[in-house]
């Protein structure tokens, strides 16, 4: 068995409160944060909601990364879903303990999209579908 995806959900605590709620600093290091694991950037948002908090996406060839911040409580929920086997999403994840200065985290793993293959190839992008 052979995984399409690598998925790892972070909830960090204790983070800096005004890096939280700056919405160019969270877009910087969460681009940075898929930069450094080796992703391709496809595509990314931010949007701060009123009176404060950010969410964001920065949509990848491989998949995605996003972030929930609630700059009150020092939190933010981070997910780092990566496809292939040349993409590091543990590299994205110290990258952004150390730039949100968490002082905790809570984190877990899922392999996603389990596949039994044949060779013990796993194709991401097969020529057919069906």
């Amino acid at each position: 068995m052979k995984a399409l995806g690598r998925q790892i959900m972070v909830e960090f605590f204790d983070c800096d409160r005004e890096l939280l709620n700056d919405e160019r600093f969270i877009g910087e290091v969460m681009k940075e944060a898929a930069v450094r694991c080796g992703a391709t950037i496809v595509e990314t948002v931010f949007h701060t909601f009123n009176p404060h908090g950010i969410s964001g996406v920065v949509l990848i060839a491989e998949s995605h990364l996003t972030i929930h911040t609630w700059p009150e409580y020092g939190y933010a929920a981070v997910d780092l879903f990566t496809c292939g086997e040349e993409i590091n999403p543990e590299i994205a994840f110290d990258f952004l303990e150390e730039e949100l200065k968490a002082g905790s985290y809570s984190v877990v793993e899922m392999l996603r999209g389990l596949i039994k293959v044949k060779d013990g190839k796993l194709l991401h992008k097969p020529e057919t579908v069906g």
